[in-house]
């Protein structure tokens, strides 16, 4: 009969939440207990349990991750932590991995922290929601996926100019490789082969069928191939997307300014949108103060008067007339029959 380990393993709820903790995947952890990926994937569901001396490795090796209670005494701290100490858990948990994971999505830094930092503050925003949602670092990690990948960063002025690559060669190389993918792709390949996360989770996550998730990643796998020969094997391109994602050195803020963030975010809005009525009430009582109390009708327009002649108006003169007006100004000009005035 076999011995049980002399470190007790963890029950199947905790498993995954101890690797992650650790920033470790599925194929990490698959390579020191000297198993598949498939096999690890099977303990972390319970379908299936690590027996003897890999029993006890895999053991280990969670156990190296901070100390959790049991799940009723976890429930009951978790009723009694306020929604600050909650909140600031889960973003001690998984801020630090999720900027690494981003900047894999961008190769960039700055863009990394801002879109976990956003997601984050949402998070905060929506708080209820997300307490209540069964994988709540699911829920930001789809967050700041999305603000990460929006199409209107090309608009930032500061985002038009790249970031420095990474200072080693072949980290350089894959990064480059990966943003040449299309955004959903390159999410489907880190979700999978860099977070661990299972091909129906990953269809979930990036809302497309179950077909058209193993098409992306089936792909994606062969881009990277094409360009980099050695990374061919799923479960060598693992470990170099932790490892590419690790040599960045990203570190995301504390929590406090990330709640401090999203509450200011939440006044700022709360105060346009209030402006913004109280002018829209101000102009529609204004309206209402100067538009007329009665009908005025419209000027009707004009007519013509029948029976009254037309205006007469100097015409123009004849040959004669012009000829006897020319002799009159001459004549009167210069001649004996000028009148003359006598003084009295």
């Amino acid at each position: 009969m076999t011995q049980s380990p002399t470190t007790p393993l963890p029950p199947p709820t905790d498993r995954r939440r101890l690797r992650e903790s650790q920033s470790l995947t599925r194929a990490q952890v698959a390579e020191r207990v000297g198993v598949s990926r498939e096999t690890v994937r099977a303990w972390e569901t319970g379908r299936t349990t690590p027996r003897g001396r890999r029993a006890q490795t895999y053991a280990s090796l969670l156990a190296a991750a901070p100390a959790h209670p049991a799940p009723v005494a976890a429930t009951e701290d978790m009723a009694a932590l306020t929604p600050a100490q909650a909140f600031d858990a889960l973003y001690a948990f998984c801020a630090p991995a999720l900027v690494r994971q981003t900047y894999l999505l961008t190769g960039r830094r700055e863009l990394a922290r801002e879109s976990v930092e956003r997601a984050f503050q949402l998070a905060w925003h929506r708080w209820p929601e997300v307490a209540m949602d069964p994988d709540p670092a699911g829920w930001v990690r789809a967050t700041a996926y999305e603000c990460a990948l929006s199409p209107w960063h090309r608009f930032r002025a500061r985002h038009r100019h790249p970031e420095a690559p990474p200072a080693d060669p072949a980290d350089r190389a894959l990064l480059s490789v990966l943003l040449k993918l299309p955004p959903t792709y390159r999410r489907t390949l880190l979700l999978h082969d860099g977070v661990g996360i299972g091909l129906p989770e990953t269809a979930a996550e990036t809302e497309a069928s179950t077909l058209a998730t193993a098409n992306r990643l089936l792909h994606a796998r062969e881009a990277v191939a094409a360009h980099l020969p050695d990374l061919a094997d799923p479960a060598h391109l693992a470990p170099r997307l932790a490892g590419l994602a690790t040599h960045a050195r990203l570190r995301a803020a504390r929590p406090s300014s990330v709640r401090a963030c999203s509450e200011r975010r939440a006044r700022n809005w709360t105060q346009a949108a209030i402006t913004f009525t109280v002018a829209l009430i101000g102009a529609t009582t204004f309206t209402l103060h100067t538009a007329p109390t009665h009908y005025e009708p419209p000027v009707a327009p004009g007519r013509t008067v029948q029976g009254v002649p037309p205006q007469a108006a100097p015409g123009p003169l004849s040959h004669a007339e012009l000829a006897l007006r020319k002799r009159l100004q001459n004549a009167t000009a210069a001649g004996p029959e000028r009148v003359q005035p006598e003084p009295r």
